[in-house]
Parts: C-alpha cells; structure tokens; sequence
C-alpha cells in the first residue's frame, strides 16, 4: 500500500484558486470597501485583514439556459374589467407586517449582502497594488547587512565567562582515563599478586616490600596526572551571522496650534495610517516617532498626537530642529531607511519660514529616503508652502500636496505614491 502525503501550498479544504479569481471578478468593489476601511484604523494596525461587503445585486451574473424548442400553442385567459391600453394603479401597501426582522425593502430585493474576509496580505495588495516607492538615490535593501550573534559549537580558547563547565569536565575525565589507563591495569595486576604473596603460607617478605613500592610508585603515578588541565577547558563559541535587513524609521510632524481643528487632524492621521501601512509592504522593521508642535516641539505617543489640544502660534522649525536630533541620536542614516511626513493648515511665523526651508536642504532631506507635506487648509497658501516649493523644485524625493476634504486623502497619497511607467534607458 502507497501513501501519498500533500505538500501542496493551498489549504485543506479550501481552493485558492476560486478565491484568487472571485476577488479578480470583483475586484473594484472589493477596493472600494478597502478604501472606506482605512478610516477605522489605528496607524500602526496592520496585523489583521477585513471584512469586505459586496451588495448582493452586484453579484448576479447572467445565465444562460436552453430554451424550448419546436412550435406551441397557448391559450391566455381573458378578462372582463380590462381593454388594451388601460393603466392599473398599484396595489396598496400591506398594513401587515412579516415574521422577518427589520423593514421591508422597497425594491422587491429582500437578500442579505454578500460579506466575507480577507487577510492581512490581501488587504495590503488590493489597497496598494498600482503604487511603489518613487525610485530614490538610496542604498539598495540587500546592501543594509545586520549581524546576529548565534551559537557556533566549542572552542578551546576563550574568555572565562564562556567556560562550558559541563563540556569542560568531560574532556578532563577523559584524559584522565586515558593518561592512566595502562598504569591502572598494571596496579591492578600487583594488587592481585600482593593478594597471592600474603595469603601464602610461605614467607615472601622481602617480595611482598617490592610489590608494595611498586604500588605507591604507581599510585603516585596516578594521583600525579591533573584533575583539570588547560587543555580539558571548552569554551562556548559564539559566531556573527550576517541577515539582510530592512529597518525604517516614519517620522510624522503635525501642527498642533489653535488653527488646527480635530477635523483637520482626523484628516492628517488617515494620510499617516496609509503611509505606515504602504511602508510596511516594503519594510521588515518599521518605527513610528510622533513630533508634535506650536510654538515648540515635542516627541509624544500616538494618542497625544492625535487628541491632544493646544493654542497658540505656529512655529514649524521646532519640529524640523526636533527631527534632526532625533536622527543624529537613535537612527543612523546608513543603518535606518528614513521617511518624513508633515502635516500643516499652512500657519507659520514668516519669519521662520526660510529656516524651515534651510533646515530641509542642509540637514533633513540628505538624510531621507522620501518626505512628503500636505497642507490641508481651504485657504491660499502662505510662506511655508512658497518655501517647501523651492525644495520640491531642487530634490526629487521631496513632495507636497493640497488636501482639502477627506476625500482628497486617498488621490493625493496614489499621486504621491504612483508607479513611474518611464523606462529608463
């Protein structure tokens, strides 16, 4: 008898095949719902997929049946209250009300929606399938080697801390045995005969006084061999294992003066959630430093970002001044992937626009991957946007947006982050 085992990669009793060409046939539904679903998360909320509703009517496709053939007759009955051409009102609606629950539908469809979930990995692929990291003067991912130290057997040098005891005291019974083996069996032997020349009658002293030194001889032999030697010692060995990594690091700047509603934060966070989320497709590590500033600059967690309520005037360079200390401290540019977003309603002290705009050129954007600004404001821009566009105009990895409503979120961040069709040749 045979026994087969299945090392296929789809699932036991599932067919990832009919579900791979269901979501290819409803395909722009699907997105639709995974668009709408990015509002109800939280930034760094990407370990489970969704629930996707598709409307029942969009699922009916058409059928195609063999009809009837041949000729045949029918005879219709007629009617006596009825001409040709006279129009019927409609039924009146049924006071009654059915054993099902909630209202009845006003369109003669009375199924349910059609709802089902996908993973995390679809999720990520349907929202950012036709968008890609704009092609940067960056280091290649496979050229960022990390080390991991990882156990590598035994060595016979090392430092005391590394000492395998166990190991160590192995390798000393062993030499012991073996250094001594071949004086044991002869210590034996002269134990035996000792035994022989005492039990006989006879007198055997003077042979009896040879074997005994012949015994300490020997026992002093033996005793004499080390308990432990410097060559017994094993030391645990420990090797630097290289791994490719791919470590980024998003900084999101928000202004969080008296000018900026919670409407206009809620605004600002879903444009970060959909950066973090497209990051994580590309990045193995990622993390997430909050700026948020007025007058100063603060680093906070997620919740202070978001909801946390200030006044006062606007002062963006305390947050570029705030990002540049952070790099310098925790996130080496040659070790990390860094990306920038800022969020702003375009206030700012004249004054310091022109520092925000020297401090990007001369310290932020060489150390970024990509930083992106939006301004979501209804008014006309001000000095911050007219700097931040000599920046747009001088550095390629550098770009900026005008939002406007929420539904501006999802355009702005595909213009950001569209794939570019131009073959380089």
């Amino acid at each position: 008898m045979a026994n087969f085992i299945d090392r296929r990669l789809n699932g036991k009793n599932k067919s990832t095949v009919n579900r791979q060409r269901f979501i290819r046939r409803y395909k722009s539904q699907i997105k639709k719902s995974v668009e709408r679903a990015i509002n109800n998360r939280g930034v760094t909320d990407t370990e489970s997929g969704e629930s996707i509703t598709i409307p029942r009517k969009d699922l009916s496709e058409p059928v195609f049946h063999q009809g009837k053939g041949g000729v045949r007759d029918r005879v219709h009955p007629g009617n006596d209250q009825y001409s040709a051409g006279d129009r019927i009102k409609r039924p009146p609606p049924q006071s009654g009300q059915g054993s099902g629950q909630g209202k009845a539908s006003n369109s003669g469809e009375g199924e349910d929606d059609f709802v089902f979930s996908i993973s995390k990995d679809e999720y990520l692929n349907l929202l950012f399938e036709d968008l890609e990291l704009p092609n940067l003067e960056k280091n290649q991912l496979n050229k960022l080697i990390d080390y991991k130290t990882v156990r590598s057997g035994y060595c016979a040098e090392g430092v005391p801390a590394n000492i395998d005891i166990v190991k160590s005291l192995q390798g000393s019974v062993a030499r012991r045995i073996a250094m001594t083996s071949s004086k044991r069996k002869q210590l034996k032997a002269l134990q035996l005969e000792l035994a022989d020349l005492e039990a006989d009658t006879f007198d055997h002293v003077s042979e009896i006084k040879t074997v005994k030194k012949a015994i300490n001889a020997l026992e002093k032999k033996i005793a004499a061999v080390p308990f432990i030697d410097t060559f017994d010692l094993r030391f645990r060995n420990y090797a630097r294992q290289p791994i490719p990594t791919s470590k980024a690091v998003m900084f999101c700047l928000m202004d969080v003066s008296g000018s900026m509603d919670q409407a206009t934060k809620d605004i600002a966070k879903r444009f970060y959630i959909l950066l973090y989320l497209f990051l994580t497709r590309t990045y193995s590590t990622i993390e997430v430093v909050y700026i948020r500033h007025h007058t100063q600059a603060k680093e906070v967690d997620e919740q202070e970002f978001f909801y946390s309520q200030e006044t006062g005037g606007t002062i963006a360079s305390s947050a570029l001044e705030l990002m540049v200390e952070v790099i310098n401290d925790r996130y080496n540019p040659t070790e990390w992937n860094i990306y920038g977003a800022q969020a702003s309603d375009g206030d700012n002290w004249a004054d310091d626009s022109p520092h925000c705009y020297q401090l990007m050129m001369d310290k932020i954007m060489p150390a970024c991957r990509y930083f992106s600004y939006i301004e979501i404001t209804q008014r006309a821009h001000q000095t911050l946007w007219q700097q931040y566009e000599k920046v747009a105009q001088a550095k390629t990895h550098f770009a900026m947006q005008h939002i406007q409503t929420a539904d501006d979120i999802y355009p702005v961040f595909r213009e950001l982050f569209k794939k570019n069709t131009q073959q380089v040749a």
